[in-house]
């Protein structure tokens, strides 16, 4: 059963940083490193939005202009576990952050991501 679980969120004030994880799990995940990893986020009552993504090139697509400069993805295929690095985090970036896997390439449309983690809140006060 493949299974992807993310930690990391919490509370931090405006301007702070986080880092998130996404861990994989499961027999299928033998060859984790063929997959591209994305995270993506969301907030009640709105359709997700993309934040980042790693292809298995390594290749970094931005979803998002509101991220750049601040956010920066990474992948440490040994552990199997992806990483948002998240800096001066603003009152707008708290969601509920998901990470999501792909074999190879790294669309922006979430239902072509193959499996789901539980997603992991990030909530930034003022």
């Amino acid at each position: 059963q493949l299974r992807l679980v993310e930690s990391g969120g919490g509370l931090v004030q405006s301007g702070g940083s986080l880092r998130l994880s996404c861990v994989a799990s499961g027999n299928s995940f033998d060859y984790y490193r063929d997959y591209a990893v994305g995270w993506f986020r969301q907030a009640p009552g709105k359709e997700p939005e993309g934040v980042l993504c790693m292809s298995r090139t390594g290749d970094i697509t931005h979803f998002s202009d509101s991220v750049k400069g601040r956010f920066t993805i990474s992948r440490d295929n040994g552990v199997r576990t992806a990483y948002l690095q998240m800096n001066s985090l603003k009152p707008e970036d708290a969601d509920v952050y998901y990470c999501g896997i792909k074999l190879r390439t790294c669309p922006e449309a979430g239902h072509e991501y193959h499996v789901w983690g539980q997603g992991t809140r990030v909530s930034v006060s003022l």
